[in-house]
């Protein structure tokens, strides 16, 4: 059973943030980056027993037809549980609802646990930026879904 997503709340940054930086040591987020989305609404955990596992961000501005997936990340002990597909789709549906019929994302080419996530909810590959992830230097793999074959 995974844990339920909820919206973010600004109470659960100091969670989100423990989790951003232990997931991405090199190239965390800020904290006032992570505050800003999380202030847009556009922001979601998954919470257990544990507390927050999980989290997320999508930005899907209403009718806009694109969303991005920002980011997400699971704590190390929750992971392979289907937390990120949990989170996932809930970004996918929250852009639905609000018009978005393309989702588009970027992963680390170093990534394939994530890249294998989203393939299997039908993000296809569609470029790839080279040195994207800073100070690593790490190709991002640019992927898209579109929402109206997927889903």
């Amino acid at each position: 059973m995974t844990a339920p997503v909820r919206a973010g709340t600004f109470a659960d940054l100091d969670a989100v943030m423990d989790i951003e930086r232990a997931s991405f040591p090199t190239d965390a987020w800020s904290v006032d980056a992570m505050r800003e989305t999380f202030a847009t609404g556009d922001a979601f955990v998954a919470e257990s027993d544990d507390g927050i596992v999980g989290y997320a961000a999508v930005l899907a501005p209403q009718g806009s037809g694109d969303a991005d997936v920002l980011t997400i990340a699971v704590t190390a002990a929750h992971r392979g549980k289907g937390i990120g597909a949990a989170l996932l789709e809930h970004m996918l549906e929250t852009a639905s609802m609000r018009g978005a019929h393309r989702v588009f994302l970027e992963v680390r080419a170093d990534n394939p646990v994530a890249q294998r996530l989203y393939a299997s909810r039908g993000f296809a590959v569609v470029g790839r930026r080279p040195r994207y992830y800073q100070p690593d230097g790490v190709d991002a793999i640019v992927m898209r879904l579109d929402l109206g074959e997927a889903r």
